[in-house]
């Protein structure tokens, strides 16, 4: 069996929308290689279910990691996708689609207008 990719996990971290098919991390590194990130169209409308997906994964994010940087690790790369470019961002000059290890940020400014409800102590959804 070919030695899977190093990848941090999140603990403690959601696995996904409770009551639905939507992940937020997956279990292990892919042995393909790193499924790359790329910024994606979100054609989701406020209130829709998949707009209530990408609120609740920022939200996720926002309440285990902050304002901090945070490693790609064990994040879902399509959930990512549609974050990516917007509400979250490459941390450093490094960005790196193709790692597990690449750093990333949520842009507040750009997230809080957009998805206001993703700050909030507790999310209803």
């Amino acid at each position: 069996m070919a030695k899977l990719p190093d990848m941090t996990k999140h603990r403690g971290f959601p696995s996904g929308m409770p009551g639905t098919g939507y992940q937020f991390t997956i279990r292990r590194a892919n042995p393909k290689g790193v499924t790359p990130i790329k910024a994606l169209p979100r054609k989701a409308r406020r209130g829709s279910p998949e707009y209530l997906v990408d609120a609740a994964f920022l939200h996720a994010l926002w309440h285990y990691f902050g304002a901090e940087p945070f490693e790609r690790g064990n994040l879902d790369a399509g959930r990512l996708n549609y974050l990516l470019g917007r509400e979250v961002v490459p941390a450093d000059d490094d960005f790196d689609p193709t790692s597990y290890d690449t750093m990333l940020q949520i842009d507040e400014s750009v997230a809080r207008t957009s998805m206001p409800e993703a700050f909030h102590d507790v999310m209803e959804v």
